[in-house]
């Protein structure tokens, strides 16, 4: 999610009228609002202002108007039930806007488009932020059991095969770090609660480039996903398919094609995106 408030931070110095050739140019509450953005998507909530207003090294009053210009504008949203504050809807449109700007939507849309059309199956473009995912695109089949899921949908990125191929990417000390003082909550019983288990999961989801679910987090509902990396060799995006918990019976030829047709949809994109480590893995 880091490049994409980089592009946003770009995109709020241009509409400000500010240049970006060095510290001189820069507006101070602009670069305040992106650290506190930057924090946020940390997976941090801002619950205690004293304690966040250290982190960022924002003064707290300042940190206070900031927060509620940020929730005003619906860059980021309160939570009612916990406390604190989470990135906003505001800033998913703003999000989608920079990764369009990178290619990453248009480039991805034709490939699910395709995914759908060899296998039956609803397909989607995913983004991790924080310890969630945002869906960015979807293309579906014309079944009773296309996915509902709708662009700018935010899932549990533990519990979801976008969110865990996308958190295989993450070293030990990172993973540590995103859920020390986040619970991995259970949405059925196949659901990883406990860090050590899901690191043994997000391990062997990195040994197979494919992260798979049969009914892992909703009740006769199967995914997979893969991750899409850009010219850098960075995971910025993740692709899933899903459908009936049936057809993704491991072993069978149905899922072995639905494997395989994923991880070229994956390579397609990435391709695209200036990526070129696998030919590296070839050699």
């Amino acid at each position: 999610m880091q490049f994409i408030i980089e592009q946003i931070g770009q995109m709020m110095n241009a509409e400000s009228g500010t240049k970006t050739k060095g510290p001189e140019y820069s507006v101070q509450p602009v670069v305040r609002a992106l650290a506190v953005l930057r924090y946020i998507a940390a997976g941090n909530r801002c619950r205690k202002i004293s304690q966040a207003a250290k982190a960022t090294g924002i003064n707290r009053t300042t940190l206070i108007r900031i927060l509620a210009t940020l929730e005003a504008e619906r860059i980021i949203e309160a939570l009612q039930d916990e406390g604190g504050y989470r990135l906003g809807t505001g800033l998913i449109s703003l999000a989608a806007e920079a990764l369009n700007d990178r290619g990453i939507v248009p480039t991805a849309r034709p490939v699910l488009c395709q995914l759908v059309d060899r296998l039956k199956l609803s397909a989607h473009l995913g983004v991790r932020e924080g310890h969630e995912i945002v869906y960015l695109a979807r293309e579906t089949p014309v079944s009773h059991l296309a996915s509902t899921v709708r662009e700018g949908t935010r899932l549990p990125a533990h519990a979801t095969t976008i969110g865990r191929v996308l958190l295989a990417e993450l070293s030990r000390q990172e993973l540590q770090d995103l859920y020390a003082a986040h619970p991995l909550e259970a949405f059925t019983a196949k659901t990883r609660t406990s860090l050590e288990t899901l690191m043994e999961q997000l391990a062997n989801d990195r040994s197979r480039g494919v992260s798979w679910s049969v009914a892992n987090f909703e009740p006769e509902i199967g995914s997979a996903a893969a991750p899409v990396y850009d010219h850098r060799g960075m995971a910025v995006a993740a692709i899933n398919v899903t459908g009936h918990a049936g057809i993704f019976t491991e072993g069978t030829e149905q899922a072995a094609l639905i494997e395989t047709t994923l991880k070229a949809a994956a390579q397609e994109i990435s391709e695209a995106l200036g990526y070129r480590g696998w030919a590296a893995d070839q050699i």
